[in-house]
């Protein structure tokens, strides 16, 4: 199935995944919907297609300013000395770096991710390697964190939780792992504030991106799954809500670039 709307709001969202089908459950894959079951390896196979080229094309797409948006989101953490953190979806590990300068020679951080590609990609950093034991790579599936209750001073997610078949199960792994008081990071893709220049943004992200990722990266659908995903993807007031209910206090976010992306935060309850 494919949607016509660009930019689906929360009624819309829930009518489209609760449409009558066979009695299996569905999930957001782009704007198409799939059974939920099969969302995982839907999204392993994308990543797998992509792995190689995805910071050349996140730095050349977002004209770098990925970069900004990562280092404004991990500030927002306020780490300290000796933080252990867990980085979920983290992929090629940009987050944890920028992490394991804050929390130490005693700071750990676990790079936590379903796809092995994107983590080969990741180790093979000069940015990562250089931070030896301390930043450590774990495969695993966000609904199901293979840490123990109580684990972690921090939390983050960064573009990757969309990608997670339920992510109210994801954020609530991520709550148990963390300690009383824990923070959890969210920085995620959203919805431009300004009317023209969300025009500009849909223009760019369905007709640009797509094009770029045919002649560089050599996949038109992987880049066009790309925006796709982004405009399935709760709203921030949505986003905070579903946070509040899964446990979380002091929830907040805070729009990056006009809304073009979001950080949320939230603290574990103590």
């Amino acid at each position: 199935m494919t949607l016509k709307t660009i930019w689906l709001e929360e009624e819309k969202r829930e009518k489209v995944l609760n449409e009558p089908n066979s009695g299996q459950k569905r999930a957001f894959f782009g704007y198409h919907t799939v059974v939920e079951d099969e969302k995982t390896q839907w999204v392993l196979q994308h990543f797998n297609s992509v792995a190689d080229w995805y910071d050349f094309m996140n730095t050349l797409l977002s004209f770098g300013i990925h970069y900004l948006w990562k280092r404004t989101a991990v500030n927002m953490m306020n780490l300290k000395a000796g933080d252990r953190v867990i980085d979920v979806c983290g992929g090629t590990g940009d987050l944890a770096v920028l992490a394991g300068r804050k929390i130490g020679p005693e700071g750990r951080v676990i790079i936590y991710d379903i796809n092995k590609a994107m983590m080969d990609a990741g180790r093979k950093k000069e940015s990562v390697s250089g931070f030896g034991k301390k930043i450590q790579f774990v495969l695993g599936n966000a609904e199901s964190i293979s840490f123990p209750d109580n684990s972690f001073d921090a939390a983050m997610v960064g573009f990757g939780i969309r990608n997670v078949t339920r992510m109210e199960r994801g954020f609530a792994e991520m709550y148990r792992v963390l300690k009383p008081g824990g923070m959890l990071m969210c920085l995620e893709f959203s919805k431009p504030a300004a009317p023209f220049f969300r025009w500009l943004y849909d223009f760019y992200s369905f007709h640009i991106m797509p094009l770029v990722g045919q002649l560089i990266a050599g996949s038109r659908q992987a880049y066009t799954h790309l925006p796709e995903s982004i405009r399935t993807f709760p709203l921030p007031d949505k986003l905070s809500e579903i946070l509040e209910n899964i446990g979380f206090c002091n929830v907040s976010y805070r729009r990056l670039t006009n809304g073009i992306a979001v950080v949320h935060k939230g603290v574990k309850s103590r």
